[in-house]
């Protein structure tokens, strides 16, 4: 594959440069929020999300006939990267996860009233997967959905839905057959946050952002809000995983705490001394500098595949996660070595070095190796569909 970029790629990024420079507020952009700069928690950052919608970049992959523009899939993967690297929130959960998936297995009526508000940047999703007793495990939830007349009854508790404090509706997977083998008897639907039955209660996480319990009491879903076929919600949800193992996890925010570090280390000085000329701190640089060379070309190698594939291109999705984000927690734990005792002051403080980005990178990255499954799923998945190993190896 060709790892450069096209003349036409090179304008759009700069379309792009010139509309966050255009649009710039640190009340949407920042950087030091780390992986949960992405998300839409404020209205500001959901205007910023209209003012892409209107360019028409969140549709870019879609098919025209659901309001896309049947465009290459490397664009979306250019725009997610310059907005990353400003620490802006990205295109994500609603045009990746739940719109493509609708787009794929979803009603008439369903498409018909979620996808024009997608793609107007109007309506905003969490994602209930994890459970208290699941984890990373999607396969294992246990959240009972029983029939009832034309719907369903859900009872249960999802865990880390990191948006329910604030968005509109819940994709939500529930268990339609408990009799069924665990990969089955799933199934997809969608629910609105404000639904009496539903309580939402809040789980902070090492970096201080929010994250939510949800629990479900009796919570009525018409079979209408269904998605796609019964039981074949952990289909739907392992493909749409692929999608956000890789959106989740973009590679600019790697590449920057990459270059703080060093930065860090051009200029800084330990008892009297360079660090730039220390030669066990420039071996740790040069070994991460290489390292985050091949988490970009990883990243390059799932979009190539993404998009010269029929299928969703699993395996490449899990091997770049596993690796981006155990180098970003490398990277974090190197920062943390070679700044020092200092280094462990809180984000923002004047005398700290790199002014407390260091504790900052170093809580958010051990949550990254956890979001969209774990290292441990990661590793499991390569282990099967890559190397054709047993599962009680």
């Amino acid at each position: 594959m060709d790892f450069e970029f096209s003349p036409r790629e090179c304008d759009f990024l700069r379309e792009v440069d010139q509309f966050l420079r255009d649009h710039h507020d640190p009340r949407v952009m920042d950087v030091t929020r780390e992986n949960m700069a992405q998300v839409c928690d404020t209205p500001e950052r959901r205007a910023f999300m209209k003012k892409l919608a209107a360019r028409g970049w969140l549709g870019i992959t879609w098919p025209k006939e659901n309001g896309g523009q049947d465009g290459e899939g490397f664009y979306e993967f250019l725009l997610n990267e310059k907005l990353s690297s400003v620490g802006a929130p990205q295109i994500g959960k609603g045009v990746g996860i739940i719109g493509k998936t609708l787009i794929r297995v979803g009603n008439p009526k369903l498409k018909a009233e979620f996808l024009p508000k997608i793609l107007a940047a109007s309506v905003e999703f969490a994602v209930g997967y994890s459970e208290p007793s699941a984890g990373s495990d999607s396969a294992a939830m246990k959240l009972k959905a029983e029939r009832q007349g034309e719907g369903w009854v859900l009872n249960g508790q999802k865990v880390f839905t990191t948006s329910a404090h604030f968005a509109d509706w819940y994709w939500v997977g529930a268990r339609t057959d408990p009799q069924a083998p665990k990969h089955h008897g799933i199934s997809l639907f969608l629910i609105r946050m404000d639904d009496p039955g539903l309580t939402i209660q809040p789980m902070y996480t090492m970096g201080n952002e929010r994250t939510n319990a949800v629990f479900f009491d009796n919570v009525f879903v018409h079979d209408d809000y269904r998605v796609g076929e019964l039981n074949k919600g952990f289909q739907y949800i392992a493909e749409a995983l692929d999608i956000e193992r890789f959106t989740m996890f973009t590679f600019s925010p790697i590449r920057g705490r990459m270059e703080l570090l060093a930065d860090y280390v051009r200029t800084a000085k330990r008892d009297g001394k360079p660090l730039r000329d220390d030669p066990v701190v420039r071996q740790r640089i040069a070994q991460l500098a290489t390292e985050c060379e091949v988490a970009r070309v990883l990243g390059l190698k799932f979009v190539d595949a993404a998009i010269n594939s029929a299928k969703t291109p699993t395996v490449e999705a899990s091997q770049y996660k596993l690796y981006a984000t155990e180098l970003s927690r490398r990277i974090a734990d190197a920062t943390m070595d070679i700044a020092g005792p200092g280094s462990q002051l809180a984000l923002g403080t004047e005398d700290a070095p790199l002014r407390g980005r260091a504790e900052s990178c170093y809580t958010y990255t051990v949550i990254d190796t956890i979001g969209g499954g774990s290292s441990e799923v990661q590793k499991n998945i390569i282990a099967k569909r890559k190397l054709d190993l047993p599962k009680n190896f």
